[in-house]
């Protein structure tokens, strides 16, 4: 395996280690299987070749991501690996694990300390609009949460070399999405459940417009201030007559139940 450059830059700085390390990680492990699972059930799986990758808490920079060969059905809390930032395991695992999956996601970990948790998936609809000179455009009310929040990265080939991280790092920039041009999309998140409720909404966001635009018309685009205000609205900035501040954990519980009823064993 290449190992990184020695002139890589130091990790961006993790929380401090909660007083119970090991009830946390079993938190997480457990959010980031239910994300897992939930990716699967909203089919936007490339069989087993992408990755959501979570951030444990302390210094060491230990990362959580799923085993390299199972599919995102199979994922369950306890088989997750435990991994450094070169994506090796820091304890004894039967599972194989993908290094050069880890690419992509550590750069964004070790750049962007609210990176906890990176999502990236090879969709047909992202696909296609990764593949449009417009890029994302804004034509409906999903897509206007990254309207001009939603940064854009060139084709390289397949992500195996360390070299491609800095400019995809600063592709990103501060926004919490990249289309990665003829590749696919990816979100971030300050947990697996704030990062896969980014990615469904994107998803959905890409769908609409490949649908819109195979219909052949001309497509209405709403003013660039009424863009920029829902924008706003939706991430809390903007003034308005009713607040909906709870609405992302009403969601988020949502899907648990939805776990609950169809793959309660991701829990394990």
């Amino acid at each position: 395996m290449t190992t990184a450059p020695a002139a890589a830059a130091a990790p961006a700085t993790a929380p401090a280690a909660p007083v119970d390390a090991a009830a946390e990680e079993l938190r997480l492990r457990r959010e980031l299987a239910a994300v897992y699972r939930l990716v699967a059930h909203f089919r936007m799986t490339d069989l087993i070749f992408t990755h959501i990758s979570a951030r444990l808490p302390g210094t060491d920079h230990h990362f959580l991501i799923n085993p390299y060969g199972l599919l995102f059905e199979e994922i369950t809390a306890s088989n997750l690996v435990k991994i450094d930032l070169s994506g090796e395991p820091v304890e004894p695992t039967p599972h194989r694990v993908n290094p050069a999956g880890f690419v992509i996601h550590s750069a964004i970990h070790r750049a962007r300390a609210d990176a906890h948790c990176v999502l990236h998936t090879h969709t047909r609809a992202g696909c296609a609009v990764a593949a449009q000179e417009c890029g994302l455009l804004p034509l409906n009310q999903m897509s206007m949460e990254f309207h001009r929040r939603v940064g854009y990265h060139d084709y390289e080939g397949i992500a195996l070399n360390y070299e491609e991280q800095e400019r995809l790092v600063a592709d990103l920039g501060t926004h919490p999405a990249l289309i990665l041009r003829n590749h696919g999309l990816l979100t971030v998140g300050e947990s697996p459940a704030r990062a896969f409720l980014r990615m469904y909404y994107l998803e959905k966001a890409c769908e609409i417009q490949v649908t819109a635009q195979a219909a052949g018309t001309a497509l209405v685009l709403p003013p660039e201030e009424v863009c920029e205000y829902t924008a706003r609205q939706l991430e809390g900035t903007a003034e308005a007559d009713f607040q909906d501040d709870d609405a992302l954990d009403l969601a988020w519980a949502a899907m648990l139940r939805l776990l609950d009823r169809i793959a309660p064993d991701h829990r394990d």
